[in-house]
């Protein structure tokens, strides 16, 4: 089977289609035939230094997938062969999603939504993962509060101003003046521009922050909370700034979750959740793809179509 692999740490170039063995499902496994690849910051981090992932022994990149299973293992009870789904498999152990097959633990995968097609679904998993598992699963965001989504037009920041929203929040981003109307339109109640405007000075009373960025951003963004407040930032543990009294402050890292997939799949059926695809490109040109990714200005995801 044709999959994209790392030659060696480095910049975009290394990144390169090889002809590899396909793989078997296992124990409580399924073989899924690849339709598309999502494209997400870490699978360039990580191809820039091996950092963070659990990698085999050929580095092959990518998580995001969305396809049909082709065969089960022993033990699978959920899926059939001829099943489309979508998931995040294995992370942050390697996966090798950029391939024409993967083979994954029947639980990090879940239904299709029928409304979407696979490149649609391979740009939710990671993105909308981390999103739910930050407003959802820790912050626990309520009805009525006010909610701070900061790069609200990137992978993960456009899921989570809709998720916010489908939560009863009222929603806040942060963008550039072109990615304005799209925020809005995603949901978000106010927009401001971080490039005219310090966001403390526009904003305050905050319950929850959504910090993708890291750095001086998740410093500042304690200015903006209230008492019992909630910051979650994204990039590192590094990047989670000592907090004062009554307020709280956590790093997540996503996850595989079967559950999760099925909330956000109901949530695209209801209508209230919707990827933004930025570019679709071919597998064979995913250095390219991490060469758009890695200029910082995509808005929603890159998606790499394999078949």
């Amino acid at each position: 089977m044709r999959a994209v692999v790392v030659e060696q740490w480095g910049g975009p170039e290394n990144l390169v289609e090889r002809e590899v063995e396909r793989p078997q499902p296992g124990l409580n496994e399924v073989l899924v035939r690849v339709h598309a690849a999502g494209v997400n910051p870490v699978d360039w981090k990580t191809r820039a230094s091996g950092a963070l992932v659990e990698w085999g022994a050929v580095p092959a990149v990518g998580w995001d997938v969305s396809g049909t299973v082709e065969a089960v293992g022993p033990g699978v009870g959920i899926f059939r062969p001829g099943d489309e789904v979508f998931g995040m498999p294995l992370f942050p152990r390697q996966a090798g999603g950029y391939a024409e097959y993967v083979v994954a633990p029947a639980r990090h995968l879940a239904p299709k939504p029928a409304s979407l097609t696979h490149v649609e679904a391979a740009a939710l998993p990671l993105a909308a993962l981390t999103a739910w598992q930050a407003l959802v699963d820790t912050a626990d965001v309520r009805p009525g509060e006010r909610v701070l989504v900061h790069a609200a037009a990137g992978g993960v920041g456009h899921f989570a101003v809709q998720i916010a929203k489908a939560r009863g929040a009222y929603v806040i981003g942060t963008a550039s003046a072109a990615k304005h109307e799209l925020v809005r339109e995603l949901g978000a109640d106010e927009v401001i521009d971080y490039r005219e405007a310090r966001f403390e000075d526009a904003v305050a009373d905050v319950d929850v922050v959504l910090d993708g960025l890291g750095g001086e951003t998740a410093s500042r963004s304690l200015a903006v909370l209230r008492a019992g407040g909630r910051l979650i930032t994204l990039p590192g543990p590094d990047d989670v700034p000592a907090a004062p009294d009554g307020i709280r402050a956590d790093w997540v890292l996503v996850e595989p979750d079967h559950l999760g997939l099925r909330e956000l799949a109901a949530l695209v059926e209801q209508g209230r959740l919707r990827p933004v695809v930025d570019t679709v490109l071919p597998l064979a040109e995913a250095a390219k793809a991490h060469e758009l990714g890695e200029q910082g200005r995509t808005t929603g995801k890159i998606v790499l179509a394999v078949v």
